[in-house]
């Protein structure tokens, strides 16, 4: 299960799917709703106010599911699936929780539509892309990214990688063979917490984390490696592949590829420029 973001009214939601279904951070909607900064507590006391009030099966319908952090790393957390959710709406007092409603049943109608054509997923991340204000050039190689992703994650379950925290492991290799930091590390330099780290990558970054993972799986099919020793020792070659080819670039041109420049800043500077008009 990979964790991934949904966005409401500017907010990001992290979600997963599971049984089928998006599950939600409870956390995350909590804070979307309220305002809070401290939607962990929030969430504490609301959970306790729905057992004093007897409706004790809110909290065992809560599932305890993997997610990423906004440090990289992946933690339990608390999630609902949009039936669970819309009981803990109700609770509470928020003008934000009738808008929210209509957008988690649509999030959830979009999930079954999804499991009957797959390709309406990849169409709906293009335009969400689009929405945000990305360029076409720099959503093809995005996209591109996520299907060589997937294929190199593919393989990785072929040969007996499952867990997901081995997962992380060996892209942290890959990444660090390839660009000097692990993805915790490169988010910290571009100045991000729970963002999706491609997601704020140039050109050039994009280019160099498809070449390492690319590599990778043709490492990992062409040496038949088996088990995460193995797939561990390919993931090091492969990012070391997209490494050596980001050190010559940088030398021949003499600039050097990892930016702290993200997508985040560039909407702040464009702002500005908008404002001064």
């Amino acid at each position: 299960m990979e964790t991934q973001i949904a966005i409401f009214k500017q907010k990001s939601i992290r979600k997963i799917v599971y049984k089928n279904e998006w599950w939600f951070s409870v956390v995350d909607v909590i804070e979307a709703l309220t305002g809070t900064d401290r939607g962990r507590k929030y969430w504490n006391d609301l959970k306790k106010k729905l057992s004093d009030e007897g409706y004790v099966e809110v909290s065992e319908k809560i599932g305890q599911l993997k997610m990423t952090a906004s440090d990289g790393k992946s933690y339990l957390t608390d999630c609902a699936n949009s039936e669970t959710l819309f009981r803990i709406i109700q609770s509470i007092p928020s003008p934000k929780a009738e808008p929210f409603k209509r957008w988690l049943a649509k999030v959830g109608y979009e999930r079954v539509q999804e499991i009957d054509d797959p390709e309406l997923a990849t169409k709906r991340t293009r335009s969400l892309y689009k929405a945000k204000g990305y360029s076409e050039a720099w959503i093809e190689k995005r996209m591109r990214g996520i299907e060589i992703r997937e294929t190199l994650t593919d393989e990785w379950k072929n040969r007996g990688i499952m867990e997901e925290k081995n997962y992380a492991i060996l892209t942290a290799e890959i990444s660090k063979a390839a660009f000097g930091m692990t993805p915790s590390q490169y988010k910290k330099f571009k100045g991000l917490e729970r963002q999706n780290l491609r997601d704020h990558m140039n050109d050039l970054e994009l280019i160099f984390s498809m070449l390492g993972e690319a590599s990778t799986t043709e490492i990992t099919k062409n040496k038949d490696r088996q088990g995460f020793p193995e797939n561990k020792q390919a993931a090091v070659k492969g990012g070391t592949v997209a490494g050596n080819a980001r050190k010559e670039l940088e030398t021949k041109s003499g600039k050097k590829v990892s930016s702290k420049r993200n997508y985040l800043i560039e909407q702040q500077d464009q702002k500005r420029l908008n404002s001064k008009k």
